[in-house]
């Protein structure tokens, strides 16, 4: 075996190593969420599974059932671990997204995802952005809003806001409709990020003065 060789097999090694303990940390933060839900929800049986999107990373999606009746929500690792980390509340985070799903008498298993391009196309056009542009929109009835898509060049396709009376320095916010869209499989609100960087601009612009 040459020293190259050598090299190779220690990269190797040390590549499925990192692998291994990535597999491990993921492993774990899905165990304490899955043991933190069933504290939050003991009546209901908690079921899981770990995904992984090219863009976003690991995510885990948990299944509440009770008497016949699902209902089943998404995360993203990196959106938990950061929760965990900095919100004293993380755990009342984690469940609200199930206090509102749980709320519908029916089941609320995850969507299917769009099958072709032409699927995820009428799902944005005719679904996701008119439900986030009217969301908005309704969240500040006071203010003109302009909701319009654009195209960003590293993120592709995005939907942008903001507030027709703010004309300099910050007075947008922008999301790719890729996460829009993640969210909404996630079970989520594809509006509620929007309207938080939208809460961000109304004050930072002083808009309720």
């Amino acid at each position: 075996m040459t020293d190259k060789d050598i090299d190779t097999q220690v990269e190797v090694d040390n590549e499925q190593d990192q692998e291994r303990e990535q597999a491990q940390i993921i492993m774990t933060w899905f165990q304490h969420i899955q043991g933190v839900l069933k504290e939050q929800f003991e009546e209901y049986e908690v079921d899981g599974q770990i995904g992984n999107n090219p863009t976003y990373g690991p995510m885990f999606a948990f299944t509440l059932t009770k008497d016949e009746k699902t209902t089943s929500c998404g995360y993203f690792l990196n959106e938990i671990m950061r929760n965990f980390q900095t919100n004293p509340n993380a755990g009342l985070w984690l469940s609200s997204f199930f206090v509102d799903l749980l709320r519908s008498p029916e089941s609320h298993p995850l969507p299917n995802p769009p099958q072709s391009e032409d699927d995820a196309k009428e799902l944005l056009d005719k679904h996701i952005v008119p439900y986030c542009a009217t969301t908005v929109r309704e969240e500040f009835p006071d203010q003109k809003i302009y909701v319009d898509l654009e195209l960003h060049e590293e993120h592709g396709p995005v939907l942008e806001a903001g507030f027709v009376a703010v004309e300099t320095g910050n007075n947008t916010c922008a999301l790719p409709l890729q996460y829009l869209m993640t969210l909404y499989l996630l079970n989520r609100d594809p509006a509620e990020p929007l309207i938080q960087a939208m809460y961000r601009l109304y004050e930072e612009n002083n808009l309720g003065q």
